[in-house]
C-alpha cells in the first residue's frame, strides 16, 4: 500500500467528514454566522443576504445589484429578494440609472443608514469578543489563514 499524507489523517483508509477542512471551515462559519445574526434578525428581521447587501450600500454607497452579486459573491436572485426585502422595511432606495434605463442604483436612505452603523458596531464588537476568545494573535492568524484559503 502507497502512504500518503492523507493516512496520518485518515486511517484504514477511512475518510472521516469531521477531519475535513472544507467542512470544518463550513461548520464554523454557520456556528459563528448564527451567533452574529440575531443582531440583524432579532433587531432588523433580516436574512443574511439582507445584512450582507445594506453592509455593501452602507461601505460602499450607491451601487447596482449586479454590483452587489459580484462584490459580495452572491447569487443575482439572492440579490434580488434581498433588495426587494430591504425596500420594503424602507431601507434602500431603487433610482433607475440616466446612462442605461435597464439599470438601477440602489442606495440606503436614512432608516438604512442607521441600521448599519449599528450593525457595523455589533460587527466590530463581535470580533472584539472573538479576539478576547481566541487571543489577539490566533484572531489575526486565523483571518490571515481564511483570507489566503479564500484566493483562488
Amino acid at each position: 500500500m502507497i502512504k500518503n499524507s492523507a493516512d496520518d489523517l485518515y486511517p484504514d483508509d477511512l475518510f472521516e467528514l469531521s477531519a475535513f477542512t472544507p467542512y470544518l471551515l463550513n461548520q464554523a462559519a454557520e456556528a459563528q454566522s448564527d451567533v452574529f445574526s440575531r443582531n440583524y434578525r432579532d433587531r432588523y428581521g433580516m436574512l443574511r443576504t439582507e445584512w450582507r447587501v445594506l453592509f455593501h450600500l452602507g461601505r460602499h454607497g450607491d451601487m447596482s445589484a449586479k454590483e452587489i452579486s459580484e462584490s459580495a459573491s452572491i447569487h443575482k436572485t439572492k440579490v434580488s429578494r434581498a433588495v426587494r426585502a430591504l425596500e420594503e422595511k424602507r431601507f434602500l432606495a431603487r433610482v433607475t440609472s440616466a446612462e442605461d434605463r435597464r439599470s438601477e442604483r440602489l442606495s440606503l436612505r436614512p432608516p438604512g443608514q442607521e441600521a448599519f452603523r449599528r450593525l457595523s458596531a455589533a460587527a466590530q464588537d463581535y470580533e472584539a469578543a472573538l479576539e478576547r476568545h481566541l487571543g489577539k494573535r490566533d484572531a489575526r492568524k486565523l483571518r490571515e489563514l481564511l483570507k489566503r484559503l479564500g484566493q483562488p
